[in-house]
């Protein structure tokens, strides 16, 4: 059972990603979706769904704040959302920050938000300013928890620093750019100041894009909005992680995106990895991961296969 470091949260091995609702999946899909995965989570584990006030400008949270109403379970389900920059000049400032909070908290249709992040550092605003901010939420009772996302180990570890200076509420997660192909920035820097100081890990993008789906291979079209994205993935090495992804699935009767994630969350410092599906066949596709148990030995040959 996932427990999220420093707080009572005990989360879902997977993060279901709001980021499709409102854009690839219209609202009665991502209902489906929400259901679907509400359904295949184990009764130990309440149901992580991630989503942000930029995405669709607002409509993710809104469908995710009208399903949630309508189904009576904002009990069960745990809610991250984030303070994004969108057109902000100074997006993580105080008085952004608690205009950002009060939007999101309308849209979710909720009196409080679980995880709050920082959707992205900004340079151009006081470390101390937006802390002091996060933390006026959180005595508030409008937020339970806060998080960094895009923060680069040095400004993570400020951050942190900061915050215990100050007797602050502190950040008790990260959200970074993590997954079998994009291995270093996390691996080289990031995951170091994570285990120091006891905090979460929910990496996005963890199926690179889709690439990591085994869908875009050379000279194949697909018809996505994330083919060029994924596309950046193909070649030599590429194509290595995908071959050891499709062993392992074949081993196991599961997907190679199943596979991914279940390598992902396992890593040393993750929580659990995040990932979206924009209608119910693709976030079947996903499911498998939360009981997949993998070898050490396939363990290792997919991180060979990434190196």
């Amino acid at each position: 059972m996932p427990q999220l470091p420093g707080t009572d949260l005990t989360v879902s091995d997977l993060c279901l990603g709001g980021n499709v609702f409102g854009w690839t999946a219209d609202e009665a899909t991502s209902h489906a979706v929400l259901d679907r995965f509400v359904d295949a989570v184990p009764g130990t584990q309440r149901p992580f769904v991630d989503t942000a006030e930029m995405y669709g400008d607002g409509r993710s949270e809104q469908i995710l704040g009208g399903w949630m109403a309508g189904r009576g379970l904002r009990d069960r389900v745990v809610v991250a959302t984030k303070a994004s920059p969108q057109q902000k000049a100074h997006p993580l400032a105080a008085g952004e920050i608690r205009e950002a909070a009060e939007r999101s908290l309308r849209n979710l249709r909720t009196d409080r938000i679980d995880l709050y992040y920082a959707h992205y550092d900004d340079g151009s605003t006081p470390l101390e300013e937006t802390l002091t901010a996060f933390d006026e939420l959180v005595r508030a009772g409008k937020v339970l928890h806060v998080a960094a996302s895009n923060y680069s180990p040095q400004r993570l570890t400020e951050a942190l620093e900061t915050s215990e200076r100050l007797g602050l509420t502190r950040y008790v997660a990260l959200q970074p750019h993590y997954n079998l192909v994009e291995r270093a920035v996390y691996e080289d820097g990031l995951r170091d100041v994570v285990a120091d100081h006891g905090l979460g890990c929910l990496p996005y993008f963890a199926l690179a894009k889709g690439f990591l789906t085994g869908k875009y291979r050379a000279g194949e079209r697909v018809d996505s909005p994330r083919a060029r994205g994924a596309a950046a993935y193909v070649g030599e090495r590429g194509d290595r992680v995908l071959a050891a992804l499709s062993e392992v699935a074949s081993a196991h009767g599961v997907t190679p995106a199943a596979v991914a994630l279940r390598w992902l969350a396992d890593r040393p410092t993750v929580t659990a990895p995040i990932a979206s599906g924009r209608d119910v066949d693709q976030l079947a596709d996903l499911l498998p991961m939360q009981d997949l148990v993998l070898t050490d030995d396939e363990h290792a040959a997919l991180t060979a296969a990434s190196a």
